[in-house]
């Protein structure tokens, strides 16, 4: 085997494994250490491993400063317990710098019930006389299909039209079986869950909700695309059910 095919294959072996990379398993643990910091309160792991100047941005969208942070690193609330463990590490080294992928699984109890959560977050470490600190780092919420509810045939019936944005552009929603699919003209059709009566979502695409409307008489009018924070509105053609 030639000298530089076998580097080649060390270095994809480190890069899918970071236990076999000691840069990457330090990190990992630094960033665990900073997780189970955060569980218990312990300050001090925090102001240890992060840079005085550091540029945190958090899930809610937030910059946080060190003071910031520290301030909020405090025990859990009474009836609230949690562990959170760091999974798919990885790291792209360039001297005296590495920037980290990494995912935060969490799972809470919160006041005898469990819940789920998942962070994906993108740190930048770089190398001082100390050791490695965090410079900078930026959060995402991981977020997940929510749970959906069964609609009688007859109710899911009552979507069914074509929905204009414009004179050109065009949703049609019809019943296949027991559930909705819809179809944006020009695009794929994709199957329409209900959160709630009112509500749907395509699954997989969950940052965006459907709101339908209904007039006076109680039927469909169009519909609200939420998308986050905005909304965009949808008619529904008259003569529909």
């Amino acid at each position: 085997m030639p000298a530089s095919f076998a580097v080649l294959l060390l270095a994809a072996a480190a890069s899918a494994n970071p236990a076999a990379d000691p840069l990457a398993a330090k990190l990992q643990r630094q960033t665990q250490a900073l997780l189970d910091a955060l569980v218990t309160g312990d300050k001090t792991v925090w102001d240890d491993l992060l840079v005085p100047d550091i540029l945190y941005g958090s899930e809610d969208g937030a910059v946080k400063d060190k003071a910031k942070l520290l301030s909020e690193v405090a025990p859990l609330p009474k009836g609230i317990t949690a562990t959170i463990k760091v999974t798919k590490f990885q790291v792209r080294a360039h001297g005296d710098t590495a920037i980290v992928s990494w995912v935060a699984e969490e799972t809470e109890g919160y006041h005898g019930q469990t819940i789920h959560a998942a962070y994906q977050e993108i740190d930048t470490w770089m190398s001082f006389p100390a050791g490695w600190k965090l410079v900078a780092a930026q959060v995402l919420a991981m977020r997940t299909d929510p749970p959906r509810v069964s609609l009688a045939p007859a109710e899911l019936d009552g979507y069914v039209g074509i929905y204009r944005l414009t004179p050109e552009v065009t949703y049609e929603i019809r019943r296949e079986g027991n559930r909705l699919v819809g179809e944006r003209k020009g695009r794929a059709a994709a199957p329409l869950e209900a959160e709630v009566r009112d509500v749907f979502f395509v699954p997989g695409d969950n940052r965006i909700r459907k709101i339908f409307q209904r007039g006076p008489d109680g039927r469909v009018t169009g519909f609200v695309e939420r998308r986050e924070s905005w909304d965009i509105q949808w008619k529904r053609e008259a003569g529909a059910k």
